[in-house]
């Protein structure tokens, strides 16, 4: 039985963290400059963010297509 705990404990852990850090890739993304969530109040260069993301090069992703 305690094996099922760690297992749960681990999926529930794992999931959240997950959860988070996609909430952070969303947020990064997005193009607003005010957020204001609660008594939070951030205020972002989004024309800074696009110029340092067009300098950096874009990262390798598989392509299946081109498998011979």
């Amino acid at each position: 039985m305690q094996e099922l705990s760690e297992v749960f404990w681990s999926f529930l852990i794992s999931s959240c963290v997950g959860l988070l850090l996609a909430g952070c890739r969303l947020m990064y993304k997005s193009k607003c400059s005010n957020i204001d969530i609660c008594c939070i109040k951030i205020v972002r260069d989004v024309e800074g963010e696009e110029r340092i993301d067009e300098r950096e090069p874009p990262s390798p992703r598989a392509d299946n297509s081109q498998r011979v």
